[in-house]
């Protein structure tokens, strides 16, 4: 398993990569309905890495994690969709909505384990 330190070196290089990849190809996203819908996933990913390295840094740090976290990574996240097109500002939304229930669900399995991941 990575550690704290490990995953959020990990999740930020992947938040730099999927934005620079995102805005390399935004004229592309943009010109199609399902590229579109791309963008707003592809934005989506972005929340959840900056989510993952919020949580990590906080961890790191010793600070109390809490939802500040969520809307932070949320805000950037749709900002970055933003810059795409206007439609990906809503699927990033909804994307982003499914993916922290699945995180929740996961961090939920893994407390009543015992474990952490």
């Amino acid at each position: 398993m990575a550690g704290s330190g490990s995953s959020m070196l990990y999740s930020f290089l992947l938040f730099v990569v999927t934005f620079s990849l995102q805005e390399m190809f935004r004229v592309k996203l943009a010109s199609s309905e399902l590229f579109t819908i791309l963008g707003g996933f592809t934005s989506s990913l972005i929340f959840l890495m900056l989510l993952t390295f919020i949580g990590n840094y906080q961890e790191t740090c010793g600070i109390k994690t809490g939802w500040g976290a969520v809307i932070t990574a949320e805000i950037v996240a749709l900002i970055a969709a933003g810059t795409v097109h206007r439609v990906c500002i809503t699927t990033c939304f909804l994307f982003s909505a499914g993916l922290l229930y699945e995180v929740n669900k996961l961090s939920g399995i893994a407390e009543s384990k015992g474990k952490r991941y």
